[in-house]
């Protein structure tokens, strides 16, 4: 007989079987239920509800005060996570005092699949896996390098595979039910500091190893970073024309995501303060980077090197939701959004679901005067995803230009359709339909990863965070919102919405639903004329003989000073 010496302090085996269905359980206000029906105390439905035995309370989530005292009576409703079987959900859900939802997870706003969102195989139905492939690869940049933490993924004609390089930049990797000549193709995405690889059937050997090459982002932005840049993104919606002193200062940006690293030298002293919903650790960590690489867009300091982020004295937020995310931790950021005055939210994220619940919680702080900017999503099809499926938010989908990136980069294989004569053109992976109101640069957008790196990515998540950056920008300095539209409400979001809408320069990508009204332009949006402009005096910090914005605020207040002394000002 066999004898166990596993200790209590050591891991127990753990049976393998079907997570729990977690669900949103709201008991709803007076004012929606049928005249006669009383309204549930929070403390008696979900106490009632823990106490049984296959239910299992999460957490409760309490509304922000500033909402519960703009709705009165009829008041955003206290809402419970619990886990509990489909059936007793959906008993629960046919009484009239409760609402119940699913409590889905949430995606980021980038091309890669979910586990919620993948499509589910009969694995008894695939081609049998006879037979054995490992394949080596070292990766290494041009120079040499090896390139440590790398992944590489491979398509095959059954399951994909993918691993992640070693401290020498090398991975082995095993196939089953594969030859080399069945690997459709090999994707290489490295931690940062270079330009990703698509390699379309590839022609792959077993008994060496397979070299991948990359390409730095200094090869093809010379100086990078130690010389600071505008984005083409940036450049594409003039933001690099607008005065120097134009930036965001006193408005407030929440980036709901994955956190943002605060060590970076483009966002430290930038990010005000923060909340970690998913894990209640630190929201200034950042494990995936998506988070960091959204706010450098928005806010990069101006500091002479790497990016510079559009509204950079924006008084910037972190509501941490990833990696974890999922429907109630959204709600809980909106939350945090509310109680702190929060003007322009940043959504780089969604489902495919609908939520009732976070729809209407977005409905409240759109009253409040909070501006949401969400993201199209990435499924390449005709389904946007929730949150930018509502009318209360404003939906943007990705677009590209030809010749931004290697043409041996994924990004380069992201056009949809024929380009314009400037070179821009439809993301491939950009969800479209009806619902979008506008298109930004989404793909090959440079920006600042942890811990104090640089990388290239693609996807709505990208697109965003310029519109975002815009949208502060003319709260801050168009003439209305200091005027008419000063007072935070409804009528203030509406009125910032149509101004970015009517500020876009329409594209022909040859569906409108890829587009909405267009490319948004900052000088038109900002109301600016051409005696304020710069463009004939700051081309670009990356361009050569350009100035920076920082020596052009430097030659402003040098030019303010002379006046100031010979008595004109």
């Amino acid at each position: 007989m066999s004898q166990n010496n596993t200790s209590d302090s050591e891991a127990q085996d753990h049976d393998v079987r079907e997570r729990p269905i977690r669900w949103l359980v709201a008991p709803l206000p007076a004012a929606v239920l049928p005249q006669g029906v009383t309204p549930m105390e929070p403390d008696s439905v979900f106490d009632r509800l823990s106490a049984e035995s296959d239910v299992q309370l999460c957490k409760r989530i309490t509304p922000s005060e500033r909402l519960q005292a703009l709705s009165g009576d009829s008041g955003f409703p206290e809402v419970a996570v619990l886990t509990m079987t489909e059936e007793r959900a959906q008993e629960l859900n046919r009484s009239l005092e409760v609402h119940v939802e699913r409590d889905h997870r949430l995606v980021y706003g980038m091309p890669m699949a979910s586990p919620d969102n993948i499509q589910v195989l009969d694995p008894a139905a695939r081609v049998p896996m006879i037979g054995g492939l490992t394949l080596a690869f070292a990766v290494r940049g041009s120079d040499g390098t090896p390139l440590p933490r790398a992944e590489v993924s491979l398509t095959g004609a059954a399951w994909p595979a993918q691993g992640v390089t070693g401290p020498d930049g090398r991975v082995v990797i095993s196939l089953s039910g594969e030859t080399p000549g069945s690997i459709r193709a090999v994707y290489v995405r490295p931690e940062h500091g270079y330009w990703d690889r698509w390699v379309v059937r590839p022609q792959l050997v077993p008994n060496a190893d397979n070299v991948i090459t990359l390409t730095r982002l200094d090869e093809t932005v010379p100086g990078f970073p130690d010389r600071q840049m505008f984005g083409w993104g940036q450049k594409a919606m003039c933001l690099d024309r607008i005065p120097p002193t134009y930036r965001a200062h006193g408005i407030r940006i929440a980036v709901i995501d994955s956190g943002i690293a605060t060590s970076h030298p483009d966002l430290e002293g930038r990010v005000a303060g923060g909340v970690d919903v998913a894990e209640r650790k630190s929201w200034s960590v950042d494990v995936s980077g998506h988070g960091t690489h959204c706010a450098g867009t928005i806010a990069g300091a101006d500091n002479g090197r790497g990016i510079i982020g559009s509204a950079a004295e924006a008084e910037i937020h972190a509501c941490k939701i990833f990696p974890s995310g999922r429907l109630s931790d959204l709600l809980e950021a909106l939350d945090y959004c509310i109680e702190h005055s929060i003007d322009v939210v940043n959504l780089s994220l969604g489902t495919r679901e609908h939520s009732a619940l976070v729809a209407h919680k977005i409905a409240a702080a759109r009253k409040l005067g909070m501006a949401c900017i969400a993201a199209s999503g990435n499924n390449g099809g005709e389904q946007i995803l929730f949150p930018g499926t509502l009318d209360t938010v404003l939906t943007v989908a990705a677009m590209g230009k030809t010749g931004e990136g290697p043409e041996d980069s994924s990004h380069a294989f992201q056009v949809f359709g024929k380009p314009t004569a400037e070179g821009y053109y439809s993301a491939k992976f950009s969800a479209y339909g009806p619902g979008v109101d506008l298109c930004a640069p989404g793909v090959a957008i440079v920006s600042s990863v942890p811990p104090a790196n640089y990388a290239a990515q693609d996807g709505t998540s990208m697109a965003a965070p310029h519109v975002t950056s815009l949208a502060a920008l003319v709260l801050a300095h168009h003439p209305d919102f200091q005027q008419r539209f000063s007072g935070r409400d409804e009528a203030r979001v509406e009125h910032l919405f149509q101004i970015l809408r009517d500020s876009c320069e329409p594209l022909d990508f040859g569906d409108p639903r890829r587009s909405g009204a267009g490319l948004p332009n900052a000088v038109r949006a900002l109301g600016l004329d051409s005696s304020v402009l710069l463009g004939g005096l700051m081309p670009g910090a990356g361009t050569t003989g350009g100035f920076t914005r920082t020596s052009a605020v430097a030659l402003v207040d040098e030019l303010e000073r002379d006046l100031e002394r010979i008595g004109i000002v």
